[in-house]
């Protein structure tokens, strides 16, 4: 179809004192007489990257026995119920699954390394990359594709990337058997020294989003007014509302109301902790929800509306901590997830951490519906974001790095076909599978990356060859 309206730049805000919000797709940042089609998919891909530590109960060989990861069958006639990814059954068609892959890079290679697994591994996730063993400022270990990513495509958007997690990553100087705390702490690396702070805090990311070229003064003074960020911006609302079409305007309002429902709960959460009432978390900052499940659908509801107002394309996102003992009543395991993951290989216990890594599987589906609600042109924005989820661990209980989870969601702006499990041969490394996504986000010019032995196509169907 083609659009005769004013044309409306895709960078157009919203601007008030201490608030900037900037603008979901609209019809009308379609240039007159361009195909919508085109426009839309002129767009980059937008990436968020998910890590879960600690392996997986289907890594273990009782796991593999009963699929407690990865589903049995091969190709698209896969049965995902006895495994943790059931959750995702309803989005199959949105769904990867890459079982059978190394994180070898994340082993000890030498003697003084053995049992630093649990400070070495996640800077692994997303870099692929052997870290050198040091507790000081002389951190190395390479790039993560995250950021390579940013560095190429999102230099054009308000932030680069965002780097988000739940559990406390707060520590400084060295951890535990040789390693520096960041090597924990973060799964972003901008470059082989260079680790990225990640935000636990909700607020901090609120206002990082829209509050662009705020000082922290007018940030705070905002917040002790009570009001909404909205109605700072409200007569810039009014006066771009007049000229927009009615699906415009419908979509404009209700992303406005996204925004406002994610600030509600934030104020919500700082009131409650700042009441004097018990805590379940009585050490952390004020503006984490004691809940585990409140917090992730918070930073992924803050996930959503930057990528629909492409605020910007990458984020990271770090679910959990080596060594965290947080309990997940909602999962129906008792046991504590460090306890869970070392389980011995006593069947029970292995169910108990297989019910842990189902629960954290279960909370991703509310992202993907969030981006699958969102349309962008002719599309909606699950179609043209790549989700990454996974783990550099896989038998937790020895710490090894063999068949580690992994699975892709959404389309990838067409590179990804969905209701698909990929099984890759043995000892092949995640690294390939990175190296294949770099391409297909338009990194054709990188060769390697991490350990790669090569690429690992991500299309076929291997039930047809």
């Amino acid at each position: 179809m083609y659009l005769t309206k004013k044309h409306l730049s895709r960078r157009t805000v919203l601007k008030g004192v201490g608030a900037t919000i900037a603008l979901p797709f609209l019809d009308a940042m379609v240039p007159a007489r361009t195909l919508l089609a085109k426009t839309a998919a002129a767009g980059k891909t937008r990436v968020a990257a998910i890590e879960m530590v600690h392996g997986a109960a289907g890594s273990t060989a009782f796991g593999l026995s009963k699929n407690m990861w990865s589903p049995a069958a091969v190709g698209r006639g896969f049965d995902l119920a006895p495994s943790s990814l059931s959750p995702l059954e309803p989005l199959r068609d949105y769904l990867t699954i890459i079982s059978n892959t190394d994180c070898k890079n994340a082993e000890a290679f030498e003697p003084n390394e053995i049992g630093g697994d649990h400070f070495r591994s996640s800077a692994v996730f997303l870099t692929q990359a052997h870290p050198k063993q040091t507790e000081g400022s002389d951190v190395f270990v390479g790039p993560s594709m995250d950021q390579l990513y940013a560095q190429r495509f999102g230099q054009d958007t308000p932030i680069p990337s965002m780097q988000l997690c739940i559990e406390n990553v707060d520590q400084s100087g060295g951890c535990a058997y040789g390693y520096a705390c960041v090597y924990t702490d973060t799964i972003s690396w901008a470059g082989p020294t260079t680790p990225l702070p990640m935000v636990r805090d909700p607020r901090s990311a609120f206002d990082q989003l829209f509050g662009i070229g705020a000082t922290p003064e007018q940030r705070a003074a905002n917040r002790r007014t009570d009001r909404s960020i909205l109605d700072w911006v409200s007569q810039e609302v009014r006066r771009l509302s007049r000229d927009l079409g009615t699906g415009d305007r419908t979509r404009l309002q209700g992303y406005l109301e996204d925004i406002r429902e994610i600030e509600r709960r934030i104020q919500k959460v700082e009131a409650y902790n700042s009441s004097g009432e018990p805590r379940e978390l009585p050490g952390a900052p004020m503006g984490i929800p004691d809940s585990y499940e409140d917090h992730v659908r918070l930073m992924f509801d803050l996930q959503a509306v930057a990528f629909a107002a492409d605020i910007t394309r990458v984020f990271s996102f770090k679910l959990g901590r080596d060594g965290s003992a947080r309990v997940y009543p909602a999962s129906g395991a008792a046991l504590p997830f460090h306890p869970a993951s070392h389980h011995g290989e006593n069947e029970n216990r292995i169910t108990q951490f297989a019910q842990i890594n189902k629960h954290h599987v279960s909370l991703v589906p509310y992202f993907l519906e969030k981006l699958k609600s969102i349309q962008e042109g002719e599309g909606n924005l699950l179609d043209k974001t790549l989700v990454i989820y996974g783990s550099p661990m896989g038998n937790s209980n020895v710490h090894n790095h063999k068949r580690c989870p992994l699975f892709l969601a959404g389309k990838a702006n067409g590179h990804l076909k969905g209701g698909l499990h990929l099984k890759a041969p043995d000892a092949t490394p995640m690294a390939n599978v990175m190296l294949q996504l770099l391409h297909d986000l338009g990194l054709e010019d990188v060769r390697s990356f991490g350990d790669s032995t090569g690429t690992f196509s991500l299309r076929h169907d291997p039930t047809t060859i």
